[in-house]
C-alpha cells in the first residue's frame, strides 16, 4: 500500500515536471469538432485536467455525500457555462480564474479544510464557471454543440472520478497524508499556472 501511495506522488511530480504546456485550453487555443473533440479537450491543457482532479481528490476527502454532490456541481455549473460563452462576448480574468481555481483547491487538498457540503459547492461550482467558459469558447461555428459539450462533459466527470478514486485509495491504505501531498503539488501548479499567464 506504501508503494501504491508513493507511485501517486511519482506521477503528480512527473506529469507536473514534464507537461509541455500548461495553457493549451484555453480560449482560443486548438481545434474542436464533435464529440471527440470535446472529450479531448479538458486534457489538452494541463491546468484543466489539474483542475478537474483536484475536485475529486477534495469531494472524496471531506466524504459522505460530498463525494458525488461537489463534483456534480462542478460539472452542472460548467455546462451552464459552456452555453452561456457561446452566446456572450468573453468575459475577463478567464485564464486567471482557472489558475486561482487549481492554487484554491490545492490549499484546499493540503490543509484538508472541511466545509459544509453547499459551501464546497459553492465553491467549485463558481470555478466551474471560468473552465466551462474556456471550454465553450473553444468550439468552433461549424462544430455541434450538444456532441462537444456532452464529450467534455463526460471527460470532465471521468477526471473527477479518478480524484475520488486516489482520494478513496489514500484513505483505505492508511496513507491519508500522501493526498495532502497531493494538494502541495496541485498549489505548484496553481502557482505556476498564475505566473505564465
Amino acid at each position: 500500500m506504501k508503494q501504491y501511495s508513493q507511485r501517486i506522488s511519482i506521477f503528480w511530480a512527473i506529469t507536473y515536471l514534464f507537461t509541455s504546456s500548461l495553457a493549451l485550453a484555453h480560449t482560443g487555443v486548438g481545434v474542436a469538432h464533435g464529440a471527440l473533440a470535446g472529450l479531448a479537450h479538458p486534457f489538452s491543457g494541463f491546468d484543466h485536467w489539474v483542475a478537474m482532479v483536484a475536485v475529486g481528490l477534495w469531494a472524496a476527502q471531506l466524504g459522505g455525500r460530498a463525494t458525488w454532490k461537489v463534483p456534480l456541481s462542478f460539472v452542472s455549473m460548467m455546462a451552464v457555462s459552456g452555453t452561456l460563452s457561446m452566446f456572450v462576448a468573453p468575459i475577463p480574468f478567464i485564464e486567471g480564474g482557472i489558475g486561482l481555481s487549481i492554487l484554491v483547491l490545492g490549499l484546499l487538498i493540503a490543509a484538508a479544510v472541511r466545509l459544509p457540503i453547499l459551501v464546497s459547492a459553492i465553491i467549485v461550482g463558481v470555478f466551474a464557471l471560468f473552465h466551462g467558459f474556456a471550454h465553450g469558447s473553444e468550439m468552433p461555428a461549424s462544430s455541434d454543440a450538444l456532441t462537444y459539450a456532452a464529450g467534455f462533459i463526460t471527460s470532465t466527470v471521468l477526471l473527477h472520478l479518478i480524484g475520488v478514486g486516489i482520494a478513496i485509495a489514500s484513505k483505505n491504505s492508511g496513507h491519508t497524508q500522501w493526498l495532502r501531498y497531493s494538494g502541495a503539488l496541485v498549489i505548484a501548479c496553481g502557482c505556476t499556472t498564475l505566473t505564465t499567464i
